[in-house]
């Protein structure tokens, strides 16, 4: 494994099973076809007085029948949408210059504003049947399948605001918070960074310049560094504009739907509740110690009496360790293999189908994820594959959500609706077994420690990083609320969150004061607090990952299961069914020793 990153034959996904192209017929009759069944949603639900005004039906056959018309068209829709989307979004995804795909993009965000108000009717409709919805449950199986979906539905109607509010909420968006967050990717992806490297100077994007992170030469880190605060500098008004507008709006949302606050709604969202978050919150800080001593012996290593930010991702041992993107595909395949064929044939199909878009360039957007194409069966992985160790492990944990992905593909729609708690567990848990591999086998105690490095890298991002992260929203949310704040505020509060989270770990002069304003999670006009649900995913894959080292093979059926009901059911609910509690600190705890094992091994050697 010998091959530099530069060398590496980078593949490009390929969506044409999905549809021709952007300008294809097929693609303009689907969007047709999505735009009719909208129309046809709202129809039936007016036809049968669904709504304002309509009459009150008690009867549990009637109402079991009307709910299943309902739930057959909306899964319809909401299946075509998502292809859609995704489809359209694999092309701006790489190449943010495109004007077509911004476009059409744009088209499709709004057909699902269009599909807004009928979900909201619905919604509100289900929150009055009361004793109905129950005997519905038990009358008509189509409703009975979506038990869970239209419970908490029912549950959550209270949070609505008026249909006629929701609407123009919905609308207007597409002016306002998403118009914010389009502009947010937009800066990011498109800017380009001179760098100097090895006598030749580059224009080189956003997430290529962060890989330089992870180069062994502490010079280059450090100018990379320096150039990307440069770089960040240049944009953070307009980006601190796009940050004030969509929590401004996420703040004025949940006010008039009667939320207490951001994190109720998040939440809600992640079907957790505050004792599980604060059981989470609290083994994390407990666990700073641990990660600070870690942070102290890397800095020890390199030479430095303090850690800087660009040390944060350096490498540390002796492994020459880099891989091809085909290396990377046999090591997972291999790994994913023992653990189950199933993984594996997943695996193999994303690399054969060519799913995976691995090579970083101007006008693709940073880090990676994992799109799903349900009219196909089929998912799309986004990385920035740069040959090390740790995007390895990247390309497992984006595999595994295809996994998960196509567990679900047998669930409508509805239930299909995962919570960010959750959608981390099948990830999580193929990051750990490749994990787990590299480490066993590790040619030497040079090698072990490069390996123990990269697994700590990753662990201390979402333990300690996602807890910065979680105190930034935190604070920006309460102060949003009273005034905008400017990009001086926000690079304030990030520092402070920075320095309360790794502590005496980091150098004090070389924290990253401008993480907010490329991290595309607080920009999300939909999900708030996009980070403690990382958390909840690392910590409650390691706890399955234990349970399946103590059981074996014997667990494997239940963990498919698992990922098969996660649309179904409250995260509680569903660690229930394997004895875990989920609001007791001491599962949190359990899953943090594991980390901190690695982090005793890692001081040791």
């Amino acid at each position: 494994m010998t091959a530099t990153a530069s060398a590496l034959a980078l593949p490009h996904w390929d969506v044409s099973n999905v549809y021709p192209g952007l300008e294809s017929d097929e693609l303009k009759r689907a969007l047709a076809d999505l735009a009719a069944q909208i129309d046809d949603l709202d129809h039936y639900l007016a036809g049968h007085g669904v709504g304002a005004g309509g009459a009150v039906i008690t009867n549990g056959a009637a109402v079991g029948d009307l709910i299943g018309g309902v739930l057959d068209r909306l899964n319809a829709a909401l299946r075509l949408y998502a292809t859609i989307r995704a489809y359209v979004y694999t092309f701006v995804a790489v190449n943010s210059f495109d004007p077509i795909a911004q476009r059409l993009y744009s088209e499709v965000q709004a057909l699902r504003v269009r599909l807004n108000p009928a979900e909201v009717r619905f919604q509100k409709w289900l929150g009055t049947l009361g004793p109905a919805l129950a005997a519905a449950l038990v009358e008509n199986e189509t409703a009975r399948q979506h038990a869970f979906y239209l419970t908490e539905s029912a549950e959550q109607s209270r949070y609505l605001m008026s249909e006629p509010e929701e609407t123009l909420a919905a609308e207007l968006s597409l002016s306002g918070p998403t118009a914010w967050s389009k502009l947010q990717n937009t800066l990011c992806s498109q800017l380009v960074v001179p760098f100097e490297k090895n006598g030749q100077t580059e224009r080189l994007p956003l997430p290529a310049l962060q890989n330089l992170y992870h180069d062994p030469d502490p010079e280059v880190r450090r100018r990379a560094y320096l150039a990307e605060i440069v770089a960040l500098e240049s944009v953070r008004e307009p980006l601190a504009a796009c940050l004030n507008g969509v929590k401004g709006a996420a703040h004025t949302l949940n006010r008039r739907r009667g939320r207490t606050d951001a994190l109720h709604e998040a939440l809600d969202q992640a079907r957790i509740d505050r004792p599980t978050l604060d059981a989470m919150l609290g083994a994390m800080w407990d666990s700073f110690p641990a990660f600070r001593r870690y942070l102290k012996k890397k800095a020890g290593r390199l030479g430095k009496h303090a850690l800087p930010w660009y040390d944060l991702l350096a490498p540390v041992g002796a492994s020459e360790r880099t891989y091809t993107f085909a290396e990377a595909e046999a090591f997972i395949l291999d790994q994913f293999g023992r653990f189950s064929p199933r993984l594996a044939g997943v695996a193999r199909r994303a690399f054969a189908g060519r799913w995976v878009d691995a090579e970083p360039r101007a006008g693709k957007r940073g880090g990676a994820f994992c799109l799903d194409l349900p009219a196909v069966g089929e998912s799309r992985v986004l990385m920035n594959f740069d040959g090390s160790l740790d995007q390895v492990f990247t390309l497992a944990h984006e595999l595994g959500h295809a996994f998960h992905n196509d567990g679900l593909h047998a669930r409508t729609a509805l239930q299909r609706v995962t919570p960010m708690t959750l959608a981390e567990t099948a990830s999580i848990f193929c990051e750990t077994i490749i994990t787990e591999a590299v480490l066993a086998d590790a040619a030497g105690p040079d090698e072990e420690l490069a390996i123990l490095e990269t697994a700590l890298i990753g662990a201390t991002g979402v333990v300690v990083d996602i807890a910065s992260r979680y105190l930034f929203e935190k604070e920006v949310f309460e102060r949003r609320a009273q005034a905008e704040l400017s990009a001086d505020d926000f690079s304030e509060i990030m520092l402070r969150a920075q320095a309360e989270t790794y502590g005496d770990g980091l150098d004090p002069d070389f924290r990253h004061k401008y993480m907010w304003t490329w991290k595309p999670h607080y920009y999300r006009t939909d999900l708030s607090f996009y980070n403690f649900p990382y958390a909840f995913g690392l910590l409650f894959g390691a706890g399955l990952y234990a349970l399946y080292q103590e059981r074996g093979a014997a667990f494997i059926p239940e963990y498919e299961a698992l990922l098969a009901s996660t649309g179904e059911g409250r995260a509680a609910d569903l660690a229930a069914r394997f004895g875990l509690d989920l609001r007791q600190r001491a599962f949190w705890e359990n899953s943090l020793k594991v980390i901190e094992r690695r982090i005793d091994r890692y001081c040791a050697l």
